[in-house]
């Protein structure tokens, strides 16, 4: 689809106008989010280039980073000292001026991954989508500049307010040149984070321009992503530490700018929030610092090791030590990137908050006691039918499983390094989590939980399969290698059934050596369980634990 109201038209209707609104109110907990992701920023911030240094991830010798630079621009604003504001609009300026301007492109009206990266599409750097450019990038840049000029416009020059509506207005059409399954995209409902990122740029947008075209095609993916997000009352892209807490910034920023329009997104973001939070919350352990799994697109096996999204949410909402191990500075986890969206967290989180019932923040601050969700979800194209849910959570140990029927190893994102659909997570004696965590290595799997019992089936499976588990390295302090389940810290593992050889075989997968690489940054024992050859029978392994 093509929009035919051109930028300069629109600019001729005389809708540029923004209403005065000051600096968003923060909570204590918010406002330490805010202040500790500043520090960080700006000690990495380059005000010669206008970017922030790449940090962290990947290790980047010398590039800046486009993304996470609009998001310091949102924290400039909200703080708004000393030259804070000249500093917003000089990286303003110098991102919206980097975006794409040719209409031909599949990439037309994303920003660059880094400033100083080649033309994409030259002979040199070829178009690789999710690498040269990331088309996720309209998104998480074009929310970002809608919450600026929704709550700092009043303190940008016209100039600048112009330049951002500009912007947006090029981003929206570009996300329509996305389709599913076309050109190596895989945007389709059931991707949530990516897919309501558009669907909310798209609709502000729309609004903002009086653009019926834009307007009609945010309120249809809206339609498509309730359809999907109302047959089990999950997102389809379930319980991802990190990409449920972007779905949820989205959806906040649909609640809190186009709630009171006739917005599709806006009208029911509210509920969906609070729906989402209902069963992360019932999820969420305390004790553990952890949303129990299973867990699509994991980025780690341990929330007090890696930065999630979904964690910054937690601490803005009920404080840092509820959130995060006290003996984990920032800097010291893995993804610490992700930590730079902190401001746009905090600044919607006061807001955020006021859509959250009394039982689900209270469940976020202290466990409730021993439980079990069960709850299904639905991921098409790579889901065949429905995945059953559950997991059961205890005061220090917790156990869910996925089962699924799928058409690729590694579900929607067909990666098996993120895609965890059986989880065991304990808390140590000494305070630290340990994790027992099924590498998926087939298309389905049949998955029953009980109180200190998971039992899995491969039901396609053959002689050849195998089932191959990710178990934490043991804490300092505690036993340093691991011959067999006798030496696993703080938790009795135990095979009680199943048709494959009971004794695995044992393998490490260090940060310097090893048998196997890394996953995520993290190192663990690979233990991998094999059928006796030529088999008939079904694999299937069951597990009994005690604390």
């Amino acid at each position: 689809m093509r929009f035919l109201l051109s930028w300069c038209q629109t600019v001729s209707l005389g809708l540029l106008g923004v209403s005065a609104v000051h600096a968003a109110s923060l909570s204590t907990d918010a406002q330490a989010l805010f202040d500790q992701s500043m520090t960080i920023q700006d000690a990495i911030y380059d005000p010669v280039a206008s970017y922030l240094h790449y940090f962290y991830y990947p290790l980047a010798a010398g590039p800046h980073e486009t993304r996470s630079s609009v998001w310091h621009s949102a924290g400039l604003l909200q703080r708004n000292q000393g030259n804070d504001l000249q500093e917003a609009v000089k990286i303003l300026e110098k991102v919206i001026g980097d975006q794409e301007k040719n209409m031909s492109v599949q990439w037309y009206g994303d920003y660059t991954v880094y400033p100083e990266q080649p033309t994409v599409g030259s002979p040199a750097y070829p178009p690789v989508i999710y690498n040269s450019w990331d088309p996720n990038w309209r998104g998480f840049i074009g929310t970002a500049l809608i919450v600026i000029y929704e709550e700092y416009g009043d303190l940008l020059p016209d100039t600048v307010q112009n330049l951002i509506l500009e912007s947006l207005y090029n981003n929206t059409v570009g996300d329509t040149y996305r389709v599913g399954g076309v050109d190596g995209d895989n945007l389709y409902p059931a991707y949530s984070n990516a897919w309501l990122m558009r669907t909310v740029v798209g609709s502000w947008t729309g609004r903002k321009f009086q653009d019926a075209n834009m307007t009609t095609t945010g309120d249809t993916s809206a339609r498509e992503f309730l359809a999907l997000f109302d047959c089990n009352g999950t997102l389809s892209e379930f319980n991802g530490p990190t990409y449920a807490g972007v779905s949820l910034y989205a959806l906040t920023i649909a609640a809190k700018y186009l709630g009171t329009t006739n917005s599709t997104i806006g009208q029911n973001a509210a509920r969906v929030i609070r729906e989402i939070w209902d069963y992360e919350s019932l999820l969420w352990n305390a004790n553990l610092r952890n949303f129990a799994g299973p867990w699509d697109r994991s980025y780690g096996y341990d929330m007090n090791k890696y930065v999630a999204i979904m964690s910054l949410w937690v601490w803005s909402l009920t404080g840092k030590t509820t959130a995060f191990e006290e003996t984990s500075p920032i800097w010291t986890m893995t993804h610490a990137d992700d930590f730079e969206i902190s401001p746009l967290v905090a600044i919607l989180s006061e807001f955020h908050k006021t859509l959250l019932s009394d039982s689900v923040l209270s469940r976020l601050t202290s466990f409730p006691g021993e439980h079990t969700y069960s709850g299904h979800a639905y991921a098409p194209p790579a889901d065949l039918e429905p995945r059953n849910i559950t997991t059961w959570l205890s005061a220090n140990l917790t156990i869910g499983t996925d089962s699924f029927n799928q058409s690729v190893v590694g579900g929607y994102s067909e990666d098996s390094t993120s895609f965890s659909p059986s989880v065991v997570q304990w808390l140590r004696p000494d305070g630290s989590i340990g994790y027992f965590n099924l590498y998926p290595t087939e298309t389905a799997l049949q998955a029953t939980v009980a109180p200190y019992e998971l039992s899995l089936t491969y039901p396609l499976g053959n002689s050849t399969s195998s089932f191959t588990f990710v178990l934490a390295s043991n804490p300092l302090g505690a036993k340093r290698d691991i011959n067999g389940f006798d030496d696993v810290d703080g938790l009795q593992i135990e095979v009680v059934g199943g048709t494959v050889d009971p004794v695995p075989k044992i393998s490490f997968c260090g940060l310097a050596g090893g048998a196997c690489d890394i996953v995520h940054d993290f190192e663990f024992w690979n233990l991998t369980f094999t059928m006796p050859a030529n088999s008939s029978d079904i694999p299937s392994i069951q597990f009994k634990f005690a604390l």
